[in-house]
């Protein structure tokens, strides 16, 4: 694949991300980019492990992405064991309106309150974790989520689509990348692997997946790293998604050499 075809290869990636999905974006020098002012910066890793606190991340989202409430009681359970706190783990759930809608992200919720009251009837008190800072509002809101989506993608966001639909370019800066990611509760990197994990449990968003996994890599989350959240999903129940996102993992890859 000579230079040519590889630029044009990831720029259909992203715009393919952007049409369907309300997505997270890639940062295309990582060293340099940084998270905007009021965000919370990535999770520190080993850059070949998850650590515990993130492997309970994609469980969550995937199950969130399917209605699947038994696994998501379980799955609730086990983050917070493994050290999520109670802010962080509504964060993920609200920011999943964003991929699999309102209905989902709602009953998700109703779900983590259950299991926060029948923790607490077991005497286990989950740490309450940080509110998010002050999001702006208005036009510095635009220019907020205009530089996020920025710096995340590497440029700025030009194409079709946002020619063709106006509005959902508006929507990506003002909402996704300004009102959702200036939340700074959650981290980026745990924002994607929720995402990741969400994509890779629903068929028929493969492009979009393969596009997350690209952006994951780009915030620092490393080939190994994305292959252990897989593993995750098949000892979880979802050996389909497992399969996906292994698919998606080997095609950004391919596509980087």
């Amino acid at each position: 694949m000579n230079n040519t075809t590889r630029v044009d290869a990831m720029k259909r990636i992203a715009m393919i991300t952007a049409a369907a999905t309300m997505v997270a974006a890639s940062v295309a020098h990582p060293a340099a980019a940084q998270p905007s002012a009021g965000q919370a910066p990535p999770a520190a890793n080993s850059a070949q492990t998850l650590s515990q606190k993130q492997q309970g991340i994609a469980p969550i989202s995937a199950a969130t992405a399917v209605g699947d409430m038994p696994r998501l009681n379980q799955a609730l359970n086990q983050g917070l064991d493994a050290g999520l706190t109670l802010s962080e783990t509504k964060e993920i759930l609200v920011q999943m309106y964003a991929y699999t809608g309102f209905p989902r992200s709602l009953n998700a919720l109703g779900e983590l309150m259950k299991v926060v009251d029948a923790r607490k009837q077991r005497g286990i008190q989950d740490a309450p974790g940080r509110e998010p800072g002050p999001v702006p509002k208005g036009q510095e809101l635009l220019e907020l989520g205009t530089a996020n989506q920025t710096k995340l993608i590497g440029a700025p966001a030009r194409g079709a689509l946002y020619q063709f639909s106006p509005i959902i370019d508006e929507y990506l800066k003002s909402h996704l990348f300004g009102a959702i990611f200036a939340r700074d509760n959650l981290d980026w990197q745990s924002r994607e692997l929720a995402t990741v994990g969400a994509l890779a449990a629903l068929p028929g968003t493969e492009s979009q997946l393969q596009s997350h996994v690209a952006f994951s890599m780009n915030i620092g989350l490393t080939g190994p790293q994305l292959r252990q959240l897989a593993d995750v999903l098949a000892q979880r129940g979802y050996p389909e998604g497992a399969a996906r996102a292994r698919a998606a993992i080997v095609q950004v890859e391919s596509a980087k050499k």
